[in-house]
């Protein structure tokens, strides 16, 4: 994997407003750049920023990857503290940045604990699978290769997305984040925060599985990633999210509760970054492929691993998850 990451550093009622994205289209060979928009349905409207990658041409299709940001913060400062526009440049692929509204919540952090948003075509996510549906139409995507991930509070939704649009997406990945109805209300995602869902894992991976309305059996694949002193999101939040996604993928494959995907690790490797944290990797493998990853970096507090930009909630000793994230899912296809 280093070799492959080392090459990649030197390489409706909906409303839908796409603020210079024709121009992008027509764009061909162009450098990098951001396009803007805002979707918008019955339950509210967000802003939403894309990167559209060099080399850019309508006539490729390329994957996207939605990326959802934490509190307190937004795209621009998410794509830098990510650094996966770069990543995009590099490999190819559309980048999308929703925005959450301070008139939703205060501290722009998605409302993931709220039941209308925990629900296939209600509340934020609609508009999130809006937007993806938006990007979609704007530009050449391929709809094999569409992913999501996202941060604390976009970590949680990502888990509903997931969850909720399994159809939609090929794969995610959670960072700091939590599993899908790890609450339910305001107070009980306090709890889940300090101390992890009171909820069982096994019985809201079934949730999940039922979100999506049955669909056809197909496992997901699904990151993992949290720090092993973050006193933000308690790390056994990460520990429940790998439970409820393999429990998730035992019903994706078959339709069945057989434990036909283990809840076993079929590996475990431990690494160091170089004057930085060390990390455990938990592999689960089913079909010969990793169907959950589960990375666990010790030391590291309620931050984005590996970025070097220096802002908050950022940590340059962590291994690179963003290219970790990109590595996983690039080769998954719907």
């Amino acid at each position: 994997m280093n070799a492959v990451i080392d090459s990649i550093r030197a390489a409706g009622r909906a409303l839908c407003l796409c603020l210079a994205m024709g121009a992008s289209a027509a764009a061909a060979g162009a450098e990098g750049h951001w396009d803007a928009g805002v979707y918008g349905n019955l339950f509210g409207s967000r802003e939403y920023q894309v990167w559209v990658p060099a080399g850019y041409q309508a006539s490729q299709p390329l994957p996207v990857l939605l990326v959802l940001h934490g509190c307190v913060t937004g795209p621009n400062l998410m794509g830098e503290a990510s650094g996966f526009n770069e990543v995009a440049d590099s490999e190819g692929f559309i980048v999308v940045y929703p925005r959450q509204n301070v008139t939703a919540n205060g501290g722009r952090c998605w409302n993931w604990q709220l039941p209308v948003n925990q629900a296939r075509g209600s509340g934020e996510a609609s508009i999130l699978a809006g937007i993806v549906g938006a990007v979609k139409s704007a530009y050449s995507v391929d709809p094999r290769r569409v992913y999501v991930t996202g941060i604390s509070a976009g970590g949680a939704m990502t888990s509903i997305m997931l969850a909720c649009y399994s159809d939609v997406f090929a794969a995610g990945a959670v960072h700091a984040g939590g599993m899908y109805k790890g609450a339910t209300t305001v107070s009980g995602s306090a709890y889940a925060l300090l101390a992890g869902s009171v909820y069982s894992p096994d019985s809201n991976g079934r949730l999940a599985w039922q979100c999506s309305g049955s669909p056809s059996p197909r496992p997901l694949p699904v990151l993992v990633f949290h720090g092993s002193a973050d006193t933000t999101v308690n790390p056994v939040n990460g520990q429940q999210a790998v439970r409820q996604f393999l429990q998730t993928n035992d019903l994706a494959d078959d339709g069945l509760d057989n434990d036909s995907v283990g809840t076993t690790p079929t590996s475990v490797f431990n690494g160091q970054v170089p004057g930085g944290h060390a990390y455990t990797v938990y592999s689960y493998q089913y079909g010969g492929r990793t169907l959950v990853q589960h990375y666990v970096v010790q030391g590291m507090g309620h931050a984005w691993s590996g970025s070097t930009s220096g802002l908050p909630f950022t940590d340059p000793q962590g291994p690179d998850a963003t290219l970790i994230t990109w590595l996983f899912l690039r080769d998954q296809q719907r």
